[in-house]
């Protein structure tokens, strides 16, 4: 089966299974739309955060930076992702350039690149 067809059985299992068994067609859309969107189903989490952070996502939320306090959270989250991703990134390269100064005949040091 490809991919879509199994998120919307993932979906609608999800919905059958709950303890809500009477989901309106909306509800499971949504389930479908985030599954593609988030590249999985979407878990819900309580979270615990200062009252002066949550008044400045609020004023974001306000300002249409984002459209909801959970998608300006996401988006933070992700944000976090690429950076970490970016440093592990940048550390290989610094370390692919010092293996480079000691063996200019096969490698090119990140320096020359400038």
């Amino acid at each position: 089966m490809n991919g879509l067809l199994m998120k919307l059985i993932s979906c609608h299992h999800s919905f059958v299974t709950s303890s809500v068994r009477d989901q309106p067609l909306g509800e499971m859309f949504k389930c479908f739309v985030n599954s593609i969107v988030y590249g999985d189903l979407l878990t819900q989490v309580q979270l615990r955060l200062p009252e002066k952070m949550l008044e400045e996502i609020d004023k974001w939320v306000a300002e249409g930076r984002f459209k909801s306090r959970s998608d300006a959270i996401k988006t933070i989250l992700n944000f976090y992702e690429e950076r970490e991703k970016t440093r592990e990134f940048f550390k290989m390269l610094t370390k692919r350039s010092e293996e480079a100064k000691k063996h200019p005949k096969s490698l090119i040091p990140l320096e020359e690149f400038k």
